[in-house]
């Protein structure tokens, strides 16, 4: 298992990059970015799930997007922003290396792979923002909640999740009795089990069956952007 983004790299960009990444661990709760400061550091995940809130003045937060092993965190110092409006959070724990933004600078040139994979995964990412805004406006919260378990379970590259009903609330912006509502259905099809925090695929095609168009929109723009690395750099 590793970094989409990083295992694509060409083994003469890995070697100038490899001694400048640190492994870190991600721990639910950390903000990896804070809302209107700046960003320090771009996160590659390895393992784990991370959110991307929008935070409202008065505090309210509601996701537009998940990030694990196909992508990265920090695409304000890609596109040369010094700041952001997004916070991203761990949902999920796991690894993560970490590249601060000075170094990144140095592995940026016209046409390096790291450049080209950035800006295809921002594209793929700005496309599962678009599309969250379309499905929270116009589906229902079980097609929300299948769409997001399977943008999750994706993203981990895995069948279990370990993620509240606390969590799953919060990525839907919705009370935590309409996940509970919604999950216990979904668990009584036989699409998913779900005890503890600790959510199973049991039934992938269901579960697509049970979504809205939302999830193969994001899905078919992933594979489109970003096809899967022969592998090499962990």
């Amino acid at each position: 298992m590793g970094n989409r983004l990083v295992q694509a790299l060409p083994a003469a960009e890995w070697s100038r990059l490899q001694p400048l990444l640190h492994r870190v661990p991600l721990v639910v709760g950390d903000v990896l970015c804070e809302t209107e400061q700046l960003e320090h550091f771009a996160t590659f995940p390895v393992s784990g799930l991370v959110a991307l809130n929008y935070v409202t003045e008065s505090g309210g937060t509601g996701a537009v997007a998940l990030v694990g092993q196909e992508g990265f965190v920090g695409i304000s110092l890609f596109l040369s922003g010094a700041r952001t409006l997004i916070r991203a959070e761990v949902v999920s724990a796991g690894e993560a290396w970490r590249l601060n933004a000075e170094d990144l600078r140095t592995q940026l040139w016209p046409g390096s792979r790291l450049q080209t994979g950035a800006l295809h995964y921002i594209q793929a990412l700005t496309t599962q923002m678009a599309q969250t805004a379309v499905c929270n406006r116009h589906h229902s919260v079980p097609q929300q909640l299948s769409r997001w378990l399977l943008l999750a379970f994706d993203r981990c590259g895995d069948q279990d999740l370990h993620l509240t009903q606390e969590q799953l609330s919060q990525l839907l912006g919705v009370r935590r009795e309409g996940v509970t509502e919604a999950a216990g259905k979904m668990q009584a099809q036989g699409l998913i089990s779900y005890t503890r925090g600790l959510v199973h695929l049991v039934d992938r095609a269901g579960l697509e069956a049970h979504t809205c168009e939302c999830y193969a929109v994001v899905r078919r723009e992933y594979e489109r952007l970003l096809p899967m690395p022969p592998g090499g750099a962990p």
